[in-house]
């Protein structure tokens, strides 16, 4: 997984996690149990609109930019479910 990742970093990418979580953000980053994103978007699912899922607001951020509000997080590995591209995002 690490060499993977190794490919994206300076990248922009959409880290998913097990829980409401969704962090979209430049990859700064590997250590062994973290990821350090910089300029990035937290978005707790719990907090928006109830019509919105994960996917419209991730296209939402592709198209529109990310909306940072954060300048670094550290990412604990231990909670990512998928990590991908932000270029990568398929718009509708």
């Amino acid at each position: 997984m690490r060499e993977d990742l190794e490919n994206l970093v300076g990248r922009e990418i959409v880290v998913d996690t097990d829980g409401p979580l969704i962090y979209i953000g430049t990859l700064n980053r590997i250590g062994r149990r973290i990821l350090l994103l910089e300029n990035v978007d937290v978005h707790d699912m719990r907090d928006g609109q109830p019509t919105t899922t994960r996917e419209v607001y991730i296209m939402q951020s592709r198209k529109h930019g990310i909306q940072v509000n954060r300048d670094s997080v550290i990412v604990p590995l231990d909670r990512v479910a998928s990590v991908s591209l932000l270029s990568e995002i398929k718009l509708f």
